[in-house]
């Protein structure tokens, strides 16, 4: 059959169409199966050395915490301080009524002064007494009086001086009340015995106290200040190890983080340790003293104590955020040979701000993947950009922020023994 001139054109179109069809397809097909590589930030592994440190939940607690209580009972008449406030030591707080007092004093003197009188007499008794017994043996020795008046005279001259030493003895005991009643007297002005805070529980005028059981007011020493913590018998003794391998005995390092987040910016030193574990718990009480020369710190506030004490030797540090759990099982993706991902198993240490200490399974060597593992898989080409820590915003410090030490937030530090830098000199 003869094809007419128009079909074989259109013919002739139709497979030149198809020919260009294809042939791009199986130009694009390679293209589209090349895979494009995984866009990663990777750092070099850390190796340092590196302190250990331990946190424990504490308690601030006021170094000298008094309850002043009145040593006499009575109302108190005057006032000369507010709760709060800020006293020195032998500062004036309260007084008490003292018209009972002033009369107890005057009774007592008046009764000392008659007691007085009396023993004059029984002197001058024993002292005639005495004349008296001097002539009798006299006129005995020539025979002028029997012996009985000798023996009669020389028994009243003991019985009037034992007269006297009763009436000394009771002289004594009078001037020991006389002593009592000014104490009482000046009791009833009560004086601050320490210098330091008061706290808002004070009394009002026209409190009724009784001695040795209302407490007018608490006062308390804001400089320095402790931070009460207690730890297991298992870091203790870790710590008491540490503390003898190190050569130069260098003492554990505390600090204090408070309930804001932010880091004290003065440490502080261990001074106080309970004598034994406490039955219930079996943990260890111990106090950490710190500088508070702002009165930043206040008796009752929570803190999160660190000690600082064992330092591992060029550790091997990796970032938390390079590091994935699965199966039980940690892992890290460093950069293999040809720059593709390789999974590397790991064993961790502590943690140290940032990081973790790695123990087994990655060398200084390697460069580990810090961003891009969300669908990074074993094998894959990499595209890297090469970061510091200080541009991932890698640390070696838990908390972000520190308080600022020369800020005067309160008064300033009472402690007449601190240096200068810390009474807000």
């Amino acid at each position: 059959m003869v094809l007419s001139r128009a079909k074989l054109m259109t013919m002739t179109a139709l497979f030149a169409a198809s020919s260009i069809i294809f042939g791009g397809c199986g130009d694009e097909q390679p293209k589209q199966m090349q895979m494009p590589k995984a866009q990663v930030k990777a750092m070099k592994v850390i190796q340092r050395d590196t302190p250990l440190a331990s946190e424990y939940a504490g308690q601030l607690v006021g170094t000298d915490e008094v309850k002043i209580q009145s040593k006499v009972s009575g109302n108190i008449v005057e006032k000369y301080v507010n709760g709060g406030q800020y006293v020195q030591e032998g500062q004036l707080l309260y007084r008490i009524d003292s018209r009972q007092y002033k009369s107890a004093v005057l009774r007592a003197e008046a009764d000392i002064a008659q007691a007085k009188a009396v023993l004059e007499q029984s002197l001058a008794n024993y002292n005639n007494a005495l004349t008296d017994l001097r002539r009798d043996q006299q006129l005995f020795e020539e025979s002028a009086i029997a012996e009985q008046v000798i023996v009669t005279q020389e028994a009243k001259v003991r019985a009037e001086e034992a007269t006297c030493a009763a009436n000394k003895a009771s002289i004594n005991a009078l001037q020991a009340a006389l002593q009592t009643a000014q104490e009482n007297l000046a009791d009833t002005e009560i004086y601050a015995p320490i210098s330091g805070q008061l706290g808002v529980d004070d009394v009002a005028v026209g409190t009724f106290v009784s001695a040795g059981q209302t407490t007018l007011v608490t006062l308390g020493s804001p400089d320095p200040i402790y931070a009460q913590f207690s730890i297991s018998e298992a870091d203790y003794l870790h710590f008491m190890t540490v503390q003898n391998m190190q050569s130069d005995h260098n003492p554990i390092d505390v600090s204090i983080t408070l309930a804001d987040g932010k880091i004290y910016p003065f440490e502080g030193r261990i001074v106080a340790v309970d004598r034994e574990l406490a039955n219930s718990t079996g943990s260890l009480i111990m106090k950490a003293i710190f500088p508070n020369p702002s009165g930043l710190l206040m008796p009752g506030m929570f803190a999160r104590v660190k000690l600082k004490g064992e330092v591992i030797p060029n550790a091997i540090l990796v970032p938390q955020r390079a590091v994935q759990q699965l199966l039980g099982k940690s892992f890290v993706m460093v950069v293999g040979k040809d720059n593709k991902s390789e999974a590397r198993t790991i064993e961790l240490g502590d943690q140290v701000g940032s990081y973790f200490v790695v123990t087994k399974g990655i060398s200084t060597s390697d460069t580990v993947v810090v961003e891009g593992l969300t669908n990074l898989r074993e094998g894959v080409d990499m595209d890297i950009k090469t970061v510091t820590p200080g541009e991932m915003g890698f640390t070696f410090a838990n908390a972000t922020s520190t308080y600022n030490a020369d800020a005067g937030l309160h008064a300033p530090s009472t402690n007449p023994n601190a240096p200068d830098n810390l009474r807000g000199k």
